[in-house]
Parts: C-alpha cells; structure tokens; sequence
C-alpha cells in the first residue's frame, strides 16, 4: 500500500510538474507599461441588462465586482463596466463566486479600464488530470507509471524541441518527424522495456511513417494545400525568428496524430503473436500471421472508425456550416474543392491508412522476427521455414 501512495504521489508530481512550470510562468510573466492581467473572483453582479440586436436575437450585458486574487493587488476590489451601447454580447455570463482572468489597461491620463477575458478553467483541469493520473496508476500499475512517464516525456520534446524548433524557422515537417521519433522511442522503450518486441514496434513505425509521410507529401501537393486554413494560422504569420512553413507545419500535424494511434495498434498485434507463438510454438510464422491478422482486423476497424470520428468532432463546426450551405444548394464537388475542408479529408485519410498499413507490417515482422527467435534457441544456426 505504502510503494501504491508513493507511486501516485511521484507520478502526480512528474506529470503535474511541467504543466505547474508553465502556470506559474504566465503568473509571474511581467506585464507591460500600459497593461496588467491578473485573476479575480466575482464578489457581485452590480447591475444586469438584457439587449436586443438588430435580427432579433437577444443578449445579456453585465456591470460585474470582482475581488484580486492573485498578484501585487491582491485583495484589491475594483468594477468591470461591460454594459454598452455596443450591440455584442458576452459569451459568458458570470455569478457571484466565479473566478476570472481580468485584464486591465491604462490609458494616457492614468484611467484604468478592466476587462472580464475568461473563465479560469485550470483549477477543473488539474483535478481531472489528477484524477487520470489515479486511475492509471490503479489499472495500468508499473506500466501505468511508465506510460505517465513516457506521457511527460512526450510533452517535454513538443514544448522543448519541435516548438522553438519550429519557430526558429526550421522545416516543420522534418523537425515533427525527428521529435515524433524520439517521442516514439520514450513510449515504447518506458513502457515494454529494451528488447525485440521493442525493436520491432519500432522499426514498424519507421516503415508506417514512410508510408504516411510519401503520402502527406503527394497529396499536399495534388490538391495544392496551404496550410493557411486554420484560423490559428494567421497569428503565427510573423512570429519567430524566420517565416514559419505553413504547409510543413500541415504535414507535421499529419504526422504527430498517426503517431499516437501506430503506438497502440503496433504494439498490441505484436503482443497478439507473442501470446499465440507462447500458446502453441510449433505453429510455422504463417499461420500466426493469419491467427495474428484477424485479431488484427478487429482491432484496425475499432482504431479506424476512432480515428475518423475523432477529425470529425474536431471539425463539427466545420460540419455544421456545409450542411447548412448543401440545403441552401452548395453542391458536394463545390464543397470538396474549398481547402478548409480538403484539409480535413486529406489528413483523416492519409492517418487512416498509415495506420490500416502498420498492422500487417507490425504483424509480420513480429511472426517471422520470433519464429527465428524460437528457432534460435532451439539450437538452429539458420531459420527454419515450415
């Protein structure tokens, strides 16, 4: 029980740590002359007006007290005016106790203007995450820990390698294929440990990462993406140190979300030939590679269908606004040729079938890489075929 408590509260502290560094770097971040941000809590809603705009929908407008609680003026109480005569309204509406992030600006005589940006969501967050953390620790025990461990690890060369890398103005597409590989090797080499099932989950992600990156490659190129779509996109026109490759940065995005999902379907049809080989080891290499194949099958239909539904819920907004122009006659072939949805379509397919092609890779060169092992310490110099 007491190595169970111990285990938690070291993984609660390695997967919270970096996760803390970067809160409390936004909290200490110096605010420039003119502006100060903070958080606050709502103390009380001193006036609530509710507005009609010009289509008829109606919104709500609030004149809000709120309390410091964070910062130099901590404890200090002052008044957001967001009452207007400006026809947009809030997306939030606030209650007595809500706590915030305030952003306050000064203007040339000294006056002071506050402004409610946001909900401060982190608290719900770190809790949810704790509570992850528990229940992978109690199911997954010592793997658990690993996989925590390589989760952090993941985190850390995102954040410490393919970002500055990417803003330094280095290619996104091979920086995010270099970072995905080391990511690749902390995953399975934490969580299986060093050996040849290791080896081979590796090698077959190599060989999936091809497939998919000759893929990403031509069909970027076939359908003339930008990678301009995103809305995210426009503010990062300017930022670094060179001018970032938008259309790198939309193959390294293909290639950080199929890395995810090879780990999972790789490593578990490498399990699935060990445990048949470990069943019954006079079977020849190609009848576990069929046994292999239909768990194989099973499992690939589950992934697929994840994967899809996965960019579709990313992308529902996105959904939505079709359906509404197809009822309104926006036909599919006019659809199909805006980027922002070939995007979509292109990055779902191109990650299902680098995934569709790791499951038979994985599983035959876990069948014949093990056979030989069998053979080999039966005493054989040479591979046997049956």
């Amino acid at each position: 029980m007491r190595k169970l408590f111990f285990a938690i509260i070291l993984s609660l502290v390695i997967f919270l740590a970096p996760i803390a560094q970067a809160q409390n770097f936004s909290d200490a971040a110096a605010p420039t002359e003119n502006t100060d941000h903070f958080k606050a809590q709502i103390i009380k809603i001193e006036q609530e007006a509710e507005k009609t705009r010009e289509d008829g929908s109606k919104f709500k407008q609030q004149n809000l007290l709120f309390k410091i609680i964070s910062g130099a003026r901590k404890g200090e109480e002052a008044t957001y005016y967001g009452i207007s005569e400006i026809e947009v309204g809030d997306a939030n509406i606030y209650k007595i106790k809500d706590k915030v992030y305030v952003d306050a600006f000064i203007d040339e005589t000294g006056q002071k203007t506050f402004y409610i940006v946001d909900y401060i969501r982190s608290e719900a967050i770190y809790l949810l995450t704790a509570i992850f953390v528990i229940f992978v620790i109690i199911i997954g025990r010592s793997k658990g820990i690993k996989a925590l461990i390589s989760l952090v690890a993941s985190f850390v060369v995102i954040i410490k390698f393919i970002l500055p890398q990417i803003l330094a103005g280095h290619d996104p597409f091979l920086i995010s294929l270099a970072g995905g590989l080391m990511i690749m090797f902390f995953i399975i080499y934490l969580t299986e440990g060093f050996n040849r099932k290791s080896h081979i989950a590796i090698f077959s992600v190599l060989i999936s990462l091809i497939i998919t990156l000759i893929l990403s490659l031509l069909f970027t190129d076939l359908a003339r993406l930008t990678g301009l779509t995103q809305e995210e996109s426009i503010f990062l026109i300017g930022i670094g140190q060179k001018e970032i490759n938008f259309r790198g940065l939309l193959l390294a995005g293909m290639i950080i979300g199929a890395i995810g999902v090879l780990d999972d379907i790789i490593l578990g049809q490498i399990e699935a030939v060990d445990s048949i080989r470990q069943a019954n080891p006079k079977l020849p290499p190609k009848k576990i590679f069929q046994l292999a194949y239909k768990v194989g099958n099973t499992h690939l239909g589950a992934i697929t269908n994840t994967l899809f539904l996965t960019y579709a819920g990313a992308a529902l907004p996105l959904l939505l606004l079709f359906s509404i122009n197809y009822a309104n006659g926006l036909s599919l072939d006019r659809a199909l040729n805006a980027e922002v949805i070939s995007t979509e379509i292109i990055r779902t397919l191109v990650g299902a079938i680098g995934v569709m092609a790791s499951m038979p890779i994985a599983t035959f060169l876990a069948s014949i890489n093990m056979n030989f092992k069998l053979n080999w310490k039966k005493g054989l110099t040479t591979y046997e075929k049956k």
